[in-house]
């Protein structure tokens, strides 16, 4: 039988559940439990949150996955900035993952954007999750951090062709990504317990988060 699915706007009333989807997604994945969800639970009421493009995909009327964007900017050498988005938390429940979902939510929150206006996305995250949908290392766009270094996992994409033209440009994302810890510590505490654990994944996650392209 033919599934259903919608792609739409998150609503209040999905809140509780789009944390607790997070959670499942990204625990011990990075770190031993994960901190994504109080993410989520801080970002929408960030000034840099994009609720236009708040996105949730749904199967047979549940919520499987979600998307959320943040404003970050552009810096380039005499000063010049360039508004652009950032994703993440990007997620699809465990058992609907590696079916074509997480490309699909993704894909229509690009089309989204377009109409917004933006033409430019820098995210960091596993490369080999990204490159087929036309992200490329940020070395390629001369797009550096602060210190004037490459990581491996920052990758960008033009929604428009040419919308960056070759300069140096310092990438900046939005205060509500610098995670108070303690507070993060606090909210999981109030849900249901799940146990932390270490995974090869997060090894994985350490390398990659700490290469950097010469």
């Amino acid at each position: 039988m033919k599934k259903i699915i919608n792609i739409r706007n998150e609503k209040e009333t999905d809140y509780e559940r789009v944390e607790e989807i997070t959670r499942q997604s990204f625990w011990n994945l990075y770190i031993p439990g994960c901190n994504e969800h109080y993410l989520v639970h801080v970002m929408r009421s960030h000034k840099d949150f994009v609720p236009e493009l708040d996105l949730v995909i749904e199967v047979d009327n549940q919520i499987i996955g979600n998307i959320m964007y943040t404003k970050a900017k552009l810096v380039d050498e005499s000063g010049e900035e360039k508004e652009i988005l950032t994703f993440g938390p990007v997620c699809i429940i465990p058992e609907y993952q590696r079916m074509g979902y997480g490309k699909m939510l993704i894909g229509h929150s690009f089309e989204r954007a377009v109409s917004l206006g933006y033409d430019v996305i820098v995210i960091f995250g596993k490369p080999s999750n990204y490159v087929s949908l036309s992200f490329k290392s940020c070395k390629k766009y001369n797009i550096c951090l602060k210190n004037g270094t490459f990581p491996a996992a920052m990758m960008v994409k033009e929604l428009n062709p040419e919308a960056l033209d070759g300069r140096k440009w310092v990438y900046y994302d939005s205060p509500v990504m610098k995670i108070d810890e303690q507070e993060a510590e606090r909210f999981d505490e109030s849900l249901e317990k799940m146990e932390k654990k270490f995974q090869p994944s997060q090894e994985e996650f350490y390398i990659h988060s700490h290469s950097i392209i010469q």
